[in-house]
């Protein structure tokens, strides 16, 4: 998957909006409030940063070595993606599950706002 893939499936999603607040090579993607994906544009190869849940997380970590704790956030949630080697519907599902986890510690208002 290219990062225009990445994207687009990512802005179908309800609610979700594209921000820059680090800088501006490092595009965060947002449900409502929250941030649930960042992506460098920049770098090569290409990498995402989800939220798992945490069994899932170690799961993953020991089977594929292109997902790591993700640099600069909690370890234990958060993992980095080497989308490189990875099948595109693993690397869908770990965004699909990102955005759940979310969107589901969002407050009921804001929930409701983007499901209305």
């Amino acid at each position: 998957m290219d990062a225009n893939e990445i994207l687009d499936y990512c802005l179908a999603k309800k609610g979700v909006a594209e921000t820059f607040p680090f800088d501006n090579e490092t595009l965060v993607m947002k449900v409502g409030t929250k941030m649930f994906l960042l992506i460098s544009l920049e770098k090569q190869p290409l990498s995402i940063s989800v939220k798992t849940d945490p069994e899932w997380s170690a799961e993953l970590r020991e089977q594929h070595p292109q997902i790591t704790g993700a640099y600069h956030m909690n370890k234990t949630h958060w993992n980095s993606v080497l989308l490189d080697g990875l099948k595109k519907d693993l690397i869908l599902k770990l965004i699909d599950q990102s955005y759940e986890l979310v969107f589901k510690s969002l407050t009921k208002k804001e929930q409701n706002d983007i499901n209305s």
